[in-house]
Formats: C-alpha cells, structure tokens, sequence
C-alpha cells in the first residue's frame, strides 16, 4: 500500500512538471524556488540584525535562528528516510549538495516563516509570506526538484515548528541574551 501511495505522489508530481518551452513560467518558477533559499534569507536577515534596534533586530535572531534550527532537522529527516528527489536536470546545485527530496526544506522554510510573521503580528510581512510561501513550495515542485507529498509534509512541519518556536522564544531570549 505504501508504495502505491509513492506511485500516485510520483504521477501527480510529474503532471505539475513546467515543460522546458514555457521559458517564461520556468524563470518565474525559478525565481521563486531559489528565493526560499536558506544563505539569501540567513543573508538578509543578518543585515538587518546589525543595522536594526529593538523589535525588528530581535525578530531578526528569532527567523534568523528558526531557520538554523530549521534546517538541522530538515537535514536530519532527510538523512533518515533517504528518498531520492525526482529525476530531471533543473537545480544540479541543490541535486548534488542534497541528493534527497523528504521533506522539502524550502517548503518548511517558507511555511514556517509565513506563520511565524502571523503568529508575531508583523504587517505586513505576513501577508505577503503567505502568498510567497506556496508560490517556492510549488515552483519546487513544477521543476522536478521535489515530490507532492515531500511539500506537503513540509507544510506541516513548518507549521509545527513555527508554532514551537514562538512558544519558545523567551527561553531563546534567555539562553541568547546578546543576540535579541
């Protein structure tokens, strides 16, 4: 039964496959998929945390810090259940610096970030999280770097995880005090 399962994820995945000649939708796919990157958000969100004070430098840490812990685990799951990413040939980068798909750490990532941004109340981020978030999970998707359920099962994840890390922000506070 589970493979069964497997197979009907492998065919729903490829029928949202983008095909090569929509060069236009697969460079807005592009965009999107790389734009869930953990270096640009760590990146920025470093930037920030020098230049900014008060709240804003102490929401910095807090994404900045979930994404770390973010990605250990997505790292560690990956590395535990070993499934093989799609076959194709868009994103050799990620496809030889992680050759397995579940779950799709972009898609954690970009969840996560959304409902942290909502749980925290910061406008209006938020908003535009929320429709930034399925647009990465599913350019992953439509060009062959992840399966269906591997987004899918990042979603919960990330929900999960952003839900824990609110809650334990005062202990990050506490155990990080320089860094908020």
């Amino acid at each position: 039964m589970f493979e069964q399962l497997l197979d009907i994820d492998r065919r729903l995945s490829q029928k949202l496959l983008l095909p090569e000649k929509r060069s236009a939708l697969r460079r807005a796919a592009a965009f999107f998929a790389h734009s869930g990157d953990s270096w640009f958000w760590l990146a920025g969100l470093f930037v920030i945390w020098l230049v900014a004070k008060g709240e804003t430098r102490s929401l910095a840490a807090l994404f900045a810090g979930a994404i770390l812990i973010q990605a250990s685990l997505v790292l560690a799951i990956k590395f535990l259940i070993r499934r093989r990413r799609p076959e194709g040939d868009w994103g050799e980068l990620y496809r030889k610096a992680d050759p397995h798909s579940f779950p799709s750490g972009h898609a954690v990532r970009a969840v996560m970030l959304a409902v942290m941004a909502w749980r925290l109340g910061v406008t209006p981020l938020n908003f535009i999280l929320a429709v930034w978030a399925p647009l990465v999970s599913f350019a992953r998707v439509a060009l062959g770097l992840h399966f269906l359920v591997d987004v899918l099962a990042g979603w919960l994840m990330g929900i999960a995880l952003a839900l824990a890390i609110v809650q334990a922000w005062p202990f990050f506070i506490a155990l990080f005090p320089w860094a908020f």
